[in-house]
C-alpha cells in the first residue's frame, strides 16, 4: 500500500522542460552570420552563373549570324563548342547548388550542436529527466506540467 502512495509522489518529482529549437536559432548571431554567409555565397555562384550564361548567349548568337558563311567543319565544331559550354553551364549550377546546400548543412550542424550541448548542460544541471523541443512535432506538451527553459536555454548560449 505505501508502494502504490509513493510511485505517484516520485512521478510528480520528476522534472520535465520545453524549449522551441526555431525561436532559440532565430536569436543566436551565429545563425545569422551563417545566413549571411550563405547569402554572399549564393550572390557569388549567382554572379558566376550569370556570366557564362552571358557568354553562351554572346556566342550562339555570334554563330547564329556566321552560320550560313561557315565551312560545315567549322559549323560542327563550333555547334559542339557551344553545347559544351551549355553542359558546362548546366553542370556548374548542379556544383553550386550542391556547395551551398554542404555549406548550410555544416553551418547549421554546428549550431544545432551548440544548442545540443546546452540543452544537455541544462538538463543534467537542473535534474531534468527530459527536454522536448517543442518544433520537433510532439503532438502535445503540457506547459503546466513542464517548464519552459528557454530562458536558460538562451542564457546558456550568451542570447
Amino acid at each position: 500500500m505505501i508502494a502504490l502512495l509513493l510511485v505517484p509522489m516520485s512521478m510528480m518529482a520528476q522534472k520535465f522542460g520545453h524549449f522551441n529549437s526555431a525561436e532559440i536559432v532565430s536569436a543566436m548571431p551565429e545563425y545569422t552570420a551563417a545566413q549571411n554567409e550563405i547569402q554572399t555565397l549564393s550572390k557569388q555562384y549567382e554572379d558566376d552563373l550569370k556570366r557564362m550564361q552571358d557568354e553562351l548567349q554572346k556566342k550562339s548568337e555570334e554563330f547564329e549570324k556566321e552560320q550560313a558563311n561557315l565551312l560545315d567543319n567549322v559549323r560542327q565544331r563550333r555547334q559542339q563548342e557551344l553545347q559544351d559550354l551549355y553542359n558546362r553551364l548546366q553542370q556548374t549550377y548542379s556544383d553550386n547548388q550542391q556547395a551551398l546546400q554542404k555549406a548550410q548543412a555544416e553551418k547549421m550542424q554546428a549550431i544545432s550542436e551548440k544548442i545540443t550541448n546546452a540543452v544537455k548542460k541544462i538538463g543534467e544541471d537542473g535534474g531534468y529527466v527530459y527536454i522536448m523541443d517543442v518544433t520537433s512535432g510532439i503532438p502535445f506538451i503540457s506547459t503546466k506540467l513542464s517548464t519552459d527553459i528557454s530562458a536558460d536555454l538562451k542564457k546558456a548560449l550568451g542570447i
